[in-house]
């Protein structure tokens, strides 16, 4: 089959790479197969970016992870051409970002060659700063602040330093960076039930619980009906809101000697 390169037509072909990918995640040759569709439109880093992250969230939801499909070395190593090279590096980070795998994530994009690590697209080092924000680690905002520069408004990135924030606990200035970059103009509508998600849990951590309630509310609002494992998420975030305040609330009564209600 034989996709279209040229504009327009161009987000028709990225979304026919996509569904052929996903279309037999069974087969293990899936990886290679969208390889070769991103490599025909000679796609960049911001559309293999868009394609990769969809398809590996995918293919791990339906049991066929791409990390039981590729072997490390693969990744790491110099493909047959730039856009194979970073497909396969999409895939297998994005899927290490799934499974909140940061100490290999973070490993990985480290055992790159020197000149690997100097041309690492966009996208790449946004999965590697998630790596490194997820662990708290400071030298994460460095490399946030350097992908920032150059990712401008592409929500695929941001959502990934998004993650890595909210995942990170001890991080200077956490809480206010995440809500900082959820007011993006990315994601200006407000109507990302990750976004919403991701706030209500600085908000919480804030002790903003009201307003945290209400983010979370509106995220439950706009998830699309049957995400079950999201709705998991935001529904046990909301509880741990409720808790939060029901302590908060609770404790000047004990510090004064008064009866919990």
């Amino acid at each position: 089959m034989t996709l279209p390169v040229r504009r327009p037509g161009r987000a028709l072909a990225l979304l026919t790479a996509k569904a052929r990918a996903t279309a037999d995640l069974g087969a293990a040759s899936w990886p290679d197969r969208l390889a070769q569709d991103l490599h025909d439109l000679d796609a960049d880093w911001r559309e293999s970016a868009e394609v990769c992250a969809d398809v590996a969230w995918t293919a791990r939801a339906a049991g066929h992870s791409v990390l039981d499909l590729l072997p490390p070395a693969q990744v790491t190593a110099a493909g047959p051409d730039p856009v194979t090279t970073r497909t396969f590096r999409h895939l297998y980070l994005s899927a290490l970002r799934f499974d909140f795998r940061c100490p290999t994530l973070q490993a990985l994009v480290e055992q790159l060659p020197d000149t690997a690590l100097r041309s690492l697209d966009c996208y790449s080092r946004a999965l590697y700063a998630f790596a490194l924000l997820g662990q708290s680690r400071p030298a994460g905002l460095t490399v946030m602040d350097e992908v920032l520069a150059e990712a401008g408004e592409h929500d695929k990135t941001l959502h990934v330093l998004l993650h890595g924030l909210w995942l990170g606990q001890d991080l200077d200035q956490g809480t206010q960076r995440l809500l900082a970059l959820s007011a993006r103009p990315a994601f200006a509508p407000g109507t990302d039930p990750i976004v919403l998600f991701r706030r209500a849990g600085a908000l919480r951590r804030l002790g903003r619980y009201d307003d945290g309630l209400a983010a979370l509310d509106r995220a439950l609002d706009l998830l699309p009906p049957g995400d079950i494992a999201v709705h998991a998420d935001l529904v046990r975030e909301r509880s741990l809101i409720c808790a939060a305040r029901d302590l908060h609330q609770r404790l000047p009564a004990r510090a004064f000697g008064g009866t919990p209600t």
